[in-house]
């Protein structure tokens, strides 16, 4: 009896319930003719929703990128940035100053990361083109916009290269350059004048030579590239333009043959005879040229920007850094910076291109080219990003980003990625360049020396 009494009594109430839902659902029909709203989403403090951040990007996304003089803090920085907005993406890194060979087989058994930033020992664009290994993303990168609407591919310093018909394998990511370094508070401190043109240059050298009793110019023997893109390439482009310097580079002969170059050898030749070059050189590597330069046992060093960050921790107290651009100039012509870009790209074979792709529109950033001033002391390939106010960003690259957005302070000259035959031919050409440098900073060859037997090395290449 209790039972029925109990099934009896909740039939009731749901009875009685559900007409009062009749009810006043008869009273909202009267009372509107609007179709009900639906929930919108929770929105972050940017006003998109999750969904539309993320844009259904998901899955492992691997990133390559070598660790050398710029240090790893802004790959840091970003990836964990990118982490936040792309929850569902799980970035895998590699990195390191072994990397590229340490992932040399996962290129060979095109097994690669989806991302991979190429710099460092052990990694070549023109050869990674060669070989299949980039994803051709001029489609994908003609869409992308910065912030302030303008196409990214017109937003670089140095543009991206198109070649093939137009085909572009990567995006220019940093903007090195090479070129001459100073102690600018020593140079304060002693009266000297920091030069602005070849001649100017010659004098100081000498001045510092008879004031300071050391040999002013230094440079690495065991790495001769740091001269040869530190002043040889500024000074080919200062003497004939993108011109001479591309087709000196291919092993052009009639460019080895030139007036312009047998010019530029002369003014090598000019510092050499005066004595001005320090003697142990040729047995320096690189870190030991760069700690004399710091002791002030020389006062000038070609290296590219990465050197304040390279050598933070041996950077002596009191010491500032400044920087001009090659003064391998004649006097009233521009003086030449020559871009030494480090891209990124996409693999051919990468697993998660999508996640690919929207990492590198993540990076391109103002947000995050400041970043990269203040944690590498060097330049995102960005166009108009005013490092001015930011009290991170060392003096020195504020006065070198003004320089490079100014056109007419300086004159850039692009370096083209050689196609064809010439690939071939430029790694011939820059392997004897860097002997022949060695032997005319010696003193053992002459300016005519030099060019003849760069002549003659285009000629056994072409010929």
């Amino acid at each position: 009896m209790f039972r029925l009494k109990s099934k009896f009594y909740k039939s009731s109430w749901l009875l009685v319930f559900a007409t009062l839902l009749l009810v006043l659902a008869a009273c909202t029909n009267e009372t509107t003719s609007e179709e009900p709203k639906t929930e919108e989403p929770e929105t972050s403090e940017e006003g998109t929703n999750e969904e539309a951040t993320n844009n259904g990007i998901s899955g492992e996304l691997e990133v390559q990128y070598f660790v050398g003089g710029y240090g790893d803090e802004w790959w840091k920085t970003v990836i964990a940035d990118f982490k936040d907005a792309y929850p569902d993406v799980e970035v895998i890194e590699h990195s390191g100053p072994d990397i590229n060979t340490e992932m040399n087989t996962r290129w060979i058994s095109n097994d690669p990361p989806d991302v991979v930033y190429i710099d460092g020992a052990g990694s070549n664009e023109t050869q990674m083109i060669s070989d299949g290994q980039l994803m051709d993303i001029a489609d994908w990168a003609k869409d992308i916009t910065m912030e302030d609407g303008t196409p990214l591919l017109d937003s670089f310093i140095s543009p991206a290269e198109e070649i093939d018909g137009g085909k572009i394998y990567s995006l220019p990511l940093v903007f090195d350059t090479w070129g001459v370094w100073y102690d600018s508070a020593w140079f304060e401190e002693q009266g000297w004048e920091a030069p602005t043109d070849f001649d100017s240059w010659l004098e100081s050298m000498k001045q510092i030579k008879d004031e300071a009793g050391i040999a002013p110019f230094n440079t690495t023997g065991q790495y001769a590239q740091y001269f040869q893109r530190g002043v040889l390439y500024p000074a080919f482009a200062a003497a004939g333009g993108e011109e001479l310097l591309n087709n000196l580079s291919n092993g052009v002969i009639e460019a080895w043959e030139s007036e312009e170059t047998l010019e530029v050898m002369k003014k090598v030749e000019a510092i050499v005879g005066a004595d001005l070059v320090d003697s142990g050189f040729a047995a320096y590597n690189h870190t030991q040229s760069q700690m004399n330069f710091l002791l002030h046992k020389n006062a000038y060093i070609p290296v590219g920007f990465w050197l304040p960050n390279e050598m933070k921790k041996d950077t002596p107290e009191g010491f500032v850094y400044g920087f001009v651009p090659t003064p391998m100039n004649d006097s009233g012509k521009a003086m030449a910076l020559v871009p030494d870009i480090r891209t990124v790209a996409i693999a051919q074979e990468a697993d998660n291109p999508e996640a690919a792709k929207a990492f590198l529109e993540f990076v391109f950033t103002e947000k995050y080219a400041q970043k990269f001033a203040e944690s590498t002391g060097a330049i995102m390939n960005l166009k108009n990003v005013d490092l001015s106010a930011n009290s991170n960003v060392p003096e020195f690259l504020k006065g070198i980003n003004d320089m490079i957005n100014n056109p007419g302070t300086v004159q850039i000259h692009k370096r083209n990625t050689p196609e064809g035959d010439d690939q071939d031919i430029a790694v011939e050409i820059t392997a004897e360049i860097k002997l022949q440098i060695v032997e005319i900073l010696m003193g053992r060859i002459s300016a005519e020396e030099f060019v003849e037997n760069m002549t003659k090395k285009a000629k056994e290449l072409r010929n």
